[in-house]
């Protein structure tokens, strides 16, 4: 019994502050102490500036000959892929065919930069195999969305030239993507063994310091109640395939080929997480309708409270955590 105990107090302790603060963000709202534009900007500032420092922060002083991991890497790689594929197959048994490219993109795509670097730091204090994790998944996710959101674009949308600009200009998007920037900036300088001034390292570990907690806020802030009703039904098979199915496949095999502890939660992360916020942004700029992407985001943020802390609890009881 006591051991049951303290597996659930260990998740608890995992999950619930994370979701306490997405819950402080929204009552925020409520209360008018932030509003959409506020928030629009503040979501900005933790990803463009914030996000990139922490992560700056994690790998420039770890050692990274010691903790990169070629097999963890491309595990990340494969299991994206390969549950884009599944995406892409239970898709085609929607009727609507407007609808397919939406619940692919919200099928596969995790907020794995937030919730993931926020779940790994609130249990290990630090977050390099996140960063790692979020440098073999980041652009697969952007490069796949691109592509699927094209393909499935309604007809009359677009012209080929236009359409054509939208991809070059995602790709530009993802080849300056701020976090991928930190990641890189972090590794080289790690890399190279450059040393850090105190000023630069307290500077940067104050900017670090404040992407989870303020990421969490700006996450809970921008959730909206409310939306696209008629498409729960989807939103809800869809949120099971995200938050159950994809953990079932490849957790096991994540734990048969040896991962175990910071990299194993990584990887649950990246599985089982809520559909991130930016595949609504990049539906409704190829010309999708974006219900069932802000229906899903939705549901799949309130639901992963309850998924991920399970999914804790399973894994710190077989001790694998």
């Amino acid at each position: 019994m006591n051991h049951f105990l303290n597996n659930l107090t260990f998740s608890l302790n995992a999950t619930i502050p994370v979701f306490l603060m997405m819950v402080f963000g929204k009552l925020m709202i409520i209360i008018g102490l932030l509003d959409e534009h506020t928030t629009k900007k503040l979501n900005q500032f933790v990803f463009k500036a914030l996000l990139p420092a922490l992560l700056f922060m994690d790998l420039s002083t770890a050692d990274f000959k010691a903790v990169w991991d070629t097999k963890f890497v491309l595990f990340c790689f494969f299991a994206t892929l390969i549950s884009i594929s599944i995406a892409v197959i239970f898709s085609v048994f929607h009727k609507d065919k407007s609808e397919r490219g939406e619940i692919i993109q919200a099928c596969y795509r995790s907020s794995a930069a937030i919730l993931g670097i926020a779940f790994v730091k609130n249990i290990y204090g630090q977050s390099t195999m996140a960063a790692l994790m979020i440098a073999a998944t980041v652009p697969l996710y952007n490069i796949a969305a691109v592509a699927i959101l094209s393909i499935t674009a309604p007809e009359n949308h677009n012209s080929g030239k236009s359409r054509t600009g939208l991809i070059l200009n995602t790709i530009k998007n993802i080849a300056a993507n701020p976090i991928i920037l930190g990641i890189l900036a972090g590794i080289i300088w790690s890399v190279l063994s450059i040393p850090q001034p105190v000023i630069l390292s307290k500077s940067v570990s104050y900017l670090g310091n404040m992407a989870t907690p303020l990421s969490l806020i700006a996450l809970g802030a921008s959730v909206k109640g409310g939306e696209a009703k008629e498409k729960f039904p989807t939103a809800v098979w869809i949120a099971a395939v995200k938050l159950v199915l994809f953990c079932v496949i490849f957790l096991p095999v994540a734990v048969k080929l040896g991962f175990r502890g910071e990299k194993l939660i990584a990887i649950l992360v990246m599985l089982g997480s809520a559909t991130t916020g930016s595949c609504f942004v990049m539906s409704k700029n190829f010309g999708h309708n974006g219900t069932i992407t802000a229906c899903t985001v939705m549901l799949t943020t309130l639901l992963s409270a309850f998924t991920l802390t399970t999914w804790l609890f399973i894994l710190k009881s077989l001790g694998y955590i």
